[in-house]
């Protein structure tokens, strides 16, 4: 068995532990933006091939105390390295962090891992260096309170890089980050979604993987498969198994919009490469069944209405510190008022990192997390339908006091045209 970690937007770390927990494997603890399980040699490659919400996956090399230096080598140098890399392979430490530790010069820390490394390869290969033409492979330190941990990196390229997003635009929310919005509102396949922001289309697209249960890694590769352990026909073996899980036949409702016509063009992009891996996919069990992309129109938000009574609205809106500037920000978020009166009865789930959202939104949460997104620290601010009762701009009748109209839409909802200032998607 194997200690591996893996790393998530810190806030996020319940929500991995769950997702690690449904693929059956143990839980060691966590740390803030860390989660430790304990895997077989699969989990190494099927963590990094299934997990949603998480950034990296690391294979846990050691841990120790390291109160000085030559403690650090020694812990270091007595990993068999020889059977984690080639004879070839570059080594990078590539980062260190340190909390409350002795040791906390972290380029001196990264220099010594470094030379340990590459003191006991040179030695187990019979080599007076490293020639360095080979892949590159890299290791991570963290030391905690004078406690050293070593790391394999099992990923490459962080996680949220699914490979289905040609083009983020400007500041596009992660992947990642987008799934743990989705687990946070607990939202479930059979509930209608839209993002009236979407961009890049992230939240509608994640929302559609989820929904659909292909497995995020379909569409890229992992570091591991450069290391001399990786088993090739077990991986594949493993590919075709979460391929089978695959549900092609689920009905769901996905939408997006957005004002920019260059972001609607550049989500259903986005979401065509992503049905395309899931597709990939299910060819190679030899199923030719596709899996439907979420719809994407353009339109202003204000221009809305629910086409369902029921349904959640989970977004990205632009803030001050990732489009625009503050005022303006604050300007949209009163302006959302009307998305919420178009919507009643739906669900609404926010993440900003303005910390004066609620006031000029007009409505107040019942549930706050904060989640760190990239380098900001933003909020998801959850609406659920007990909250919607007691804010103070809510009809306390709820609903859109609407006859659903065919197929259980609202009949509010109204096509786009010169006359009519609602759209339905």
């Amino acid at each position: 068995m194997n200690t591996l970690v893996a790393l998530c937007p810190v806030g996020a770390e319940k929500i991995l532990g769950n997702e690690i927990k449904h693929l059956g494997y143990k839980l060691e603890g966590n740390a803030p933006g860390r989660v430790f399980f304990e895997g077989d040699n699969d989990a190494m490659f099927r963590s990094n091939l299934c997990l949603r919400t998480a950034d990296r996956v690391f294979l846990q090399m050691a841990k120790y105390t390291a109160l000085d230096f030559d403690q650090l080598f020694e812990g270091v140098y007595n990993i068999p390295w020889q059977d984690y890399f080639k004879k070839d392979s570059k080594v990078t430490v590539d980062k260190v962090r340190c909390h409350r530790s002795k040791l906390n010069s972290e380029h001196a820390i990264q220099s010594i891992v470094q030379k340990a490394i590459y003191q006991k390869l040179t030695e187990r290969f019979h080599m007076s260096s490293m020639p360095e033409t080979g892949e590159e492979s890299t290791v991570r330190v963290y030391m905690d309170q004078d406690e050293a941990l070593i790391l394999l990196d099992l990923s490459g390229l962080p996680l949220h890089k699914r490979g289905y997003r040609v083009d983020g635009g400007l500041a596009p929310l992660r992947e990642t980050v987008a799934a743990v919005l989705l687990q946070e509102m607990m939202w479930r396949r059979k509930t209608p979604l839209h993002d009236p922001f979407c961009g890049s289309g992230t939240i509608p697209i994640e929302a559609a993987l989820y929904a659909y249960n292909v497995a995020p890694g379909f569409g890229r590769r992992f570091a591991l498969e450069n290391l001399p352990f990786y088993n090739r026909k077990r991986a594949e073996e493993i590919r075709k198994a979460e391929a089978e899980k695959i549900r092609p036949d689920v009905e769901v409702r996905i939408t997006g919009s957005d004002i920019s016509t260059e972001a609607v063009e550049r989500a259903k992009k986005n979401a065509e490469y992503a049905c395309v891996m899931a597709g990939r996919a299910l060819q190679s069990i030899g199923s030719d069944a596709k899996i439907i992309r979420p719809d994407f129109i353009q339109a202003d938000f204000v221009e809305l209405s629910a086409p369902y009574e029921n349904g959640l609205i989970l977004c990205n809106p632009p803030y001050g510190e990732r489009l625009g500037d503050e005022e303006e920000a604050a300007k949209l978020y009163k302006n959302m008022d009307e998305l919420w009166n178009s919507f009643k009865g739906w669900e609404f789930g926010i993440i900003t990192s303005h910390k004066e959202f609620q006031e000029n939104f007009g409505h107040y949460a019942n549930l706050l997390k904060d989640i760190k997104a990239g380098n900001l620290d933003t909020t998801l601010y959850m609406y659920t339908n007990a909250a919607n009762s007691a804010s103070p701009r809510f009809n306390a009748k709820g609903g859109n006091n609407k006859k659903p109209g065919k197929n259980g839409k609202s009949g509010s909802g109204k096509k786009f045209d010169s006359k009519d200032r609602k759209v339905r998607f």
